[in-house]
């Protein structure tokens, strides 16, 4: 997984504020598909707009799908900006020179230049050629003796001998073994994010645990979405002694993994836009291996960045089953794609709101390491520290080690059994494995505890701050939970609620003790229930309506102003030309 994302620069920070203040930012899916949205170095751009309660929508804006920071990618463009040839040039000229210098493509292109291959020749035979150019470099790496087996920890880049002289100023580490080449994520550098400087990965406990759990289930194939650690450990057990039957195809954004894994297990992807960088080569690629005897015994597992928003994330999510559901014969319409889908639990309402048949899995021992690029940077070496032991996120004696971290999933979850050596049990009313201290709600008819995250009280406001970085407007107030404990079961509010909630009679809800009631709701910013977001909102269309008109009464008002000092400043010219004119003949008639 990415390192959790900041957010669109100036104006995502003011939405981030205003959301104490009932202001937002908020996604826009064009209802016309055919308008093709303008490109940034990621891909496709998304829509944005920002909201306010009880106010007109804004002007929309184009900006970078995967970044919200404008520091990693500064694109930026009105809706209705008209843009000229040579800023359009000048743009496609940016996106290229922003592009990877190990992407598939640009290899080709050398390799075909370099033999000297016509453009319509390479471009036919592009898969072929692939595979041709980096498997080429691939095992010539491999062929080369330990000692002479170089990698540039500033390039980020596997150096053969004709490379050396190149990089002979930079910082290279030798002697790199066949065991680092199968494990790429712990010899590259993360990705340097400029706000938190750290990536997070899954620790191998972890991803052995998600392994164990798909061969039980039966899958053989497991499509990677974000998930590098998961697909490293798929293909070691494959070429271990005991060999698994199980294969993977990672697609991640993180370029630099095309040079250790071939076209057919590792595709350049944006999952915030459905983006495969290197073409209809990749995307075919994917095709094969979701449709692959027939869609069955294939699951998706996907780790997005905390900072992602739910909803770009679930269309793009859409798209890949739609084409699972290509191989699918018409007897088997109403399957659905396995998925795996790991995000924290705070936000499990949206994501039901787009798959409503996903449920949320009680396992709260999933671990990421914690990588630090500033250090690494400066001793040479990976220094990985558990995400719960980090000086951020460290829980102290009275803290608590589970995590905020969830499988979502349209699997039955009578059929997931989770390991009671870790302290889980099987509730017999739920069906479902949930954890010691969860407790069935006789009330709610369901286990309604939701587990602990790291951190110290409620009120510890560092921790909350801290983790409210990991979310975005998407998500409701974020306040840190009980130690796993049975939540209590409010018969005001009708639903169970956390330990140290209690009921308002001024805000008719739970919240709190220490609360502001005269603080915004997070509810919608239309009608200002608290069961909806204002993009699901029945009177939206009602609101467009009213917006377009106020929208009309003031443009037409803007206009007649400007006719008027238009008007003025015509009389007011027509009136100075006049005197000047009277001037000159007065002054000829004197002269005369």
């Amino acid at each position: 997984m990415a390192a959790p994302r900041g957010w669109l620069g100036t104006v995502e920070a003011e939405g981030i504020s205003g959301r104490q203040g009932s202001s937002g930012v908020e996604v826009v899916f064009p209802s016309d598909p055919a308008t093709p949205a303008p490109l940034c170095p990621h891909g496709p751009t998304l829509l944005f707009v920002k909201v306010n309660q009880g106010k007109e929508e804004t002007r929309r804006f184009y900006a970078c799908s995967a970044c919200r920071d404008r520091k990693d990618c500064n694109f930026f463009q009105w809706e209705d900006e008209k843009l000229s040839g040579a800023r359009l040039a000048a743009r496609e000229a940016h996106n290229q020179k922003c592009q990877p210098p190990l992407s598939r493509t640009q290899c080709v292109e050398r390799y075909a230049a370099r033999h000297q291959f016509q453009p319509t020749f390479h471009r036919f035979f592009l898969p072929l050629l692939l595979y041709t150019v980096l498997f080429r470099r691939y095992v010539k790496f491999i062929e080369l003796s330990l000692s002479q087996r170089k990698f540039c920890q500033g390039c980020q880049q596997l150096l053969l001998p004709d490379d050396w002289e190149k990089h002979q100023e930079h910082r290279v580490v030798g002697d790199i073994s066949i065991t680092q080449l199968k494990r790429p994520s712990q010899l590259l550098y993360p990705l340097e994010n400029k706000k938190t400087n750290a990536q997070y990965l899954f620790t191998d406990r972890s991803c052995q645990f998600l392994v164990d759990l798909l061969s039980t289930l039966g899958f053989t194939r497991v499509l990677c979405v974000g998930t590098p650690r998961l697909h490293e450990l798929i293909r070691l057990k494959a070429s271990g002694e005991k060999k698994s039957n199980i294969k993977s195809l990672l697609l991640d954004i993180d370029f630099r993994y095309s040079q250790f894994y071939m076209e057919d297990s590792f595709c350049h992807y944006n999952m915030f836009n459905h983006h495969f960088f290197d073409g209809k080569a990749a995307l075919e690629v994917c095709r094969t291996f979701l449709q692959e005897d027939k869609g069955e015994g294939v699951i998706m597992v996907t780790d997005p960045p905390f900072g992602g928003l739910v909803e770009p994330l679930a269309v793009t999510f859409k798209k890949l089953i739609a084409m699972w559901k290509e191989g699918q014969s018409q007897d088997n319409s109403q399957k659905e794609l396995p998925i795996f889908w790991i995000f924290p639990y705070f936000f499990e309402f949206r994501i039901r709101q787009f798959f409503p048949s996903f449920c949320m899995l009680d396992y709260q021992h999933f671990h990421r390491t914690f990588i630090c690029v500033d250090e690494a940077m400066k001793y040479g070496c990976m220094l990985e520290v558990d995400y719960d032991n980090h000086a951020l996120y460290k829980h102290g004696k009275t803290g608590r080690k589970q995590s905020p971290v969830r499988i979502f999933t349209n699997i039955p979850p009578n059929k997931i059994i989770l390991p009671s050596e870790e302290g889980y049990r099987f509730c017999p009313l739920c069906q479902r494995y949930v954890s010691l201290e969860n407790q069935h709600c006789e009330h709610c008819n369901s286990c309604t505890s939701k587990g602990s995250v790291p951190g110290h009280q409620d009120h510890d406001l560092g921790q909350r701050q801290i983790l409210n970085q990991l979310s975005h407007p998407d998500a409701p107030k974020f306040t840190l939970c009980e130690d796993g404990r049975k939540w209590n079961h409010c018969f005001l509010c009708k639903k169970c609620v956390k330990p140290s909630w209690i009921h308002c009679s001024i805000c008719s809800h739970c919240a709190l003790p220490d609360h502001s009631c005269g603080a915004p709701k997070d509810g919608c910013f239309i009608c200002g229930e608290l069961d909806h977001k204002r993009s699901t909102c029945p009177k939206i269309a009602t609101s467009k309506k009213v917006n377009k008109a106020v929208r009309k009464q003031k443009q037409r008002k803007s206009n007649k102003m400007k006719m008027g000092t238009t008007k003025g400043q015509s009389m007011n010219h027509t009136s100075v030309t006049r005197k000047k004119s009277r001037r000159e003949r007065a002054h000829q008639y004197l002269c005369s």
